[in-house]
């Protein structure tokens, strides 16, 4: 990584502010989740209630004071705030402090700069981390006013803060040339399945809602799973068999979390864009988590940012097995297409009625129907087989071939249209209520 991390362990002064005017406040308690999970040692918390921040230092001058004073009693190593910081504030705060400042976005990313696995997972966070710093670089070399000197070299030469930036605006564009290409071989991944016609089905949800965990039940895979906030960043995809439907590809995907940092939201556009393109979304929600509403309402803003607000979405509220009363079902429209089910990843309980519904929701736009062919259409015979849409064959009484076929709509139609088939069979397959239509029309 560019920047090296500390060991962990570091005592931690907290700080949560309150202001009357935030309409979003964030959550104490996940606050203190994330910098758990950043390894941090939590030694005071300060919860500051104010009308709005202070320019200079967020908070207010006494309350600077108040932590500058348990910094010292405590002998912390660096003070959290559970709020985004300006690089002027941090570095105000930090000169009072006698130690390190993070607010929530570099909490954030510190957290996720544990936990990238993969060559992709660590040039995303490196770049969100790059984008982030790079406002905060500061004038702390004086020693080294010019870098030039000597005779024949005296001039306006280059402060070392304007080679740190050089060399970050460097760097930052070598990572994003290696993210685009990523980005094009996931391009290139999806067009492949999209030409094998295999339909993909995302998991999202608010981080530590359960996903990874879903993800191995029901593809049997090995993908780390912890109780902890962000446990998964690196995508996962993996091939599944989903009855009356066939192949499916799932993807484990980075949880969300309440205003998510739009660096690392644009740092994983790559990632998120399996979300965006995918047939179906699972939303997993937490059953159980009292915020569970308000997780709901964050995911939906972050799928509206990544451009994924479209893409049919089904429900998943997951450890139904930690509340008693709860029981694996499947929550219906009005008319009949399932939105939301029950269920528990750990248990295994209502994994058979999640299968259900994933399989009636991207089947919703699935022709089953009767073929007859003529000898002569040998070659669009070959095609159905090669697409996995024939459930079966026979002959009918005339010998001519009868197949049974089962696949998407709009596939089906373009073949049929490219083998110039009788347009009155398209049309019927086009407009199946078509008929219908017309006899109560007239």
């Amino acid at each position: 990584m560019f920047f090296e991390r500390h060991e962990g362990g570091e005592r931690a002064v907290l700080v949560h502010p309150e202001f009357s005017e935030d309409s979003e406040r964030e959550d104490p308690h996940e606050f203190k989740e994330l910098v758990s999970s950043a390894g941090a040692q939590p030694v005071s918390f300060v919860s500051v209630a104010r009308r709005q921040p202070s320019a200079r230092y967020f908070v207010g001058k006494g309350k600077v004071e108040e932590i500058r004073e348990l910094v010292e009693q405590n002998q912390a190593e660096i003070v959290i705030f559970n709020h985004a910081l300006s690089p002027s504030q941090e570095r105000n705060l930090e000169a009072v402090f006698q130690c390190r400042v993070l607010d929530r976005t570099g909490l954030i990313l510190d957290i996720f700069a544990q936990r990238a696995r993969t060559h992709e997972g660590k040039l995303q966070v490196e770049l969100a981390q790059l984008q982030h710093m790079s406002t905060r670089l500061i004038r702390g070399w004086t020693h080294l006013e010019r870098q030039k000197g000597g005779i024949g070299l005296r001039g306006p030469g280059e402060t070392q803060l304007e080679t740190d930036r050089r060399l970050l605006r460097g760097r930052i564009k070598a990572i994003t040339k290696r993210l685009d290409r990523v980005r094009k071989q996931r391009d290139q991944g999806r067009r492949s399945r999209q030409r094998a016609e295999i339909p993909s089905v995302s998991l999202v949800g608010y981080t530590n809602a359960g996903k990874s965990t879903l993800f191995n039940r029901l593809t049997e895979a090995e993908v780390y799973v912890a109780d902890q906030l962000f446990a998964t960043l690196d995508p996962t995809l993996r091939r599944i068999d989903v009855d009356e439907l066939g192949p499916v590809v799932l993807a484990d995907t980075v949880g969300f979390i309440r205003h998510l940092p739009h660096k690392l939201v644009e740092a994983f556009r790559a990632t998120l864009e399996e979300s965006s393109e995918a047939n179906l979304l699972l939303h997993v929600v937490d059953a159980v988590d009292l915020e569970r509403d308000d997780n709901i309402h964050q995911v939906n803003l972050v799928l509206q940012e990544i451009g994924a607000a479209k893409v049919p979405l089904l429900q998943v509220f997951n450890k139904i097995d930690l509340q008693d009363g709860l029981m694996p079902r499947i929550d219906r429209n009005e008319e009949g297409v399932p939105e939301r089910v029950w269920c528990s990843a750990v248990s295994g309980e209502g994994m058979d009625l999640l299968l259900q519904a994933v399989s009636e929701r991207l089947g919703e736009d699935v022709v089953h129907l009767d073929l007859p062919l003529l000898p002569s259409q040998g070659r669009l015979r070959a095609r159905l087989f090669a697409l996995g849409g024939v459930v079966a064959e026979r002959h009918d009484e005339f010998g001519d071939m009868v197949l049974e076929v089962r696949m998407p709509r709009h596939d089906l139609l373009r073949l049929l249209k490219e083998a110039g088939l009788d347009p009155e069979v398209i049309n019927r397959i086009e407009n199946p209520h078509g008929l219908a239509a017309e006899d109560q029309a007239t």
